[in-house]
């Protein structure tokens, strides 16, 4: 079979197509004739080293959907190692069957992402109807599907992009309010009458971190689940005393750590899909071997929704 292999860590260079044996399932695994691959941020943090995910050399990625080899039930996974690749072998546990009214690719798209966006919303910071929230890159492959969950829970949503055309797209999710980086923070607080707003959703990092906290009301929550532009830099825990505000640095992990939370996340997600309550944008679909093309787009940040990899 063909695979997505990175033998030493570093830019988009480093990821090599190559013919690898096929999986060989161990005992609670099933074979998965893989039909689309998400390709996620975190698969760059993968490729760069710094100890997150597979160190090299190994087949990239983790998530993806297709079809049991043996039975040809639908499925897809949101963390299993090694998903660039025609066929994986999974362990049953993270597998996740596919509704009717969900396609291969579209829970190829949305179902890390998605359950990212959706315990952002509804457990980082449960949104009530009537916040005010700030959702930065909303454009982006989470920061779409947030800011759809955000207003179907009654929320407001202020939404920061980069381009018109990505605001453009922002607005289509149902973003409230759709502004530019620069002084984001102030115009948040105009934007709320100078209270602020009730959670901050930072998959950027570096370059939006601290300002954040200028955006937040009091007992406001700074949630910073991605870090795009960079980690951002250590804090004094006695700022926080400005507003009573808190910090949180969640992981999809965490919220999936079990197989029952995985398949009731998972659940939640496709219900919302197949009620037309999350619409899920496919911003671009590359062939297996243009795996260097997708990562340079991604990291160039120059998509909207998101990327797939079709084996």
């Amino acid at each position: 079979m063909r695979a997505i292999v990175f033998e030493r860590n570093g830019g988009p260079e480093v990821l090599e197509l190559k013919e690898m044996p096929a999986p060989d399932p161990d005992d609670g695994e099933v074979l998965v004739d893989v039909e689309a691959i998400g390709v996620n941020y975190r698969d760059v943090y993968e490729r760069n080293g710094g100890g997150y995910g597979s160190e090299p050399p190994a087949i990239i990625g983790v998530e993806g959907a297709g079809k049991i080899h043996d039975t040809g039930e639908r499925v897809a996974w949101a963390h299993v190692a090694g998903s660039y690749a025609e066929q994986i072998a999974v362990p049953r546990a993270l597998l996740v069957p596919l509704p009717d009214g969900v396609s291969t690719e579209v829970a190829a798209a949305a179902l890390l992402q998605g359950m990212t966006a959706h315990y952002l919303a509804a457990d980082s910071y449960p949104i009530a109807a009537g916040d005010w929230v700030l959702v930065h890159a909303a454009a982006g492959g989470v920061g779409l599907l947030l800011t759809q969950i955000a207003k179907a829970r009654g929320g407001r949503v202020i939404a920061t992009t980069s381009t018109e055309a990505k605001a453009k797209l922002a607005r289509g999710a149902g973003a409230d309010e759709v502004i530019g980086y620069d002084g984001f923070a102030e115009r948040a607080r105009e934007l709320t009458a100078g209270e602020g707003v009730a959670a901050v959703y930072d998959g950027v990092g570096k370059a939006t971190f601290l300002e954040g906290f200028k955006a937040l009301g009091p007992a406001g929550r700074m949630i910073l689940y991605g870090a795009a532009s960079g980690r951002p830099d250590p804090i004094d825990p006695g700022m926080l005393v400005a507003g009573s505000w808190y910090v949180q640095r969640p992981t999809l992990g965490t919220y999936t750590r079990t197989p029952e939370l995985l398949q009731e996340r998972a659940s939640e997600v496709f219900e919302l899909i197949d009620s037309g309550k999350l619409d899920i944008r496919i911003g671009a679909r590359y062939p297996l071997d243009q795996a260097r093309e997708a990562h340079a787009v991604l990291e160039a940040r120059k998509t909207t929704g998101k990327i797939l990899l079709i084996p």
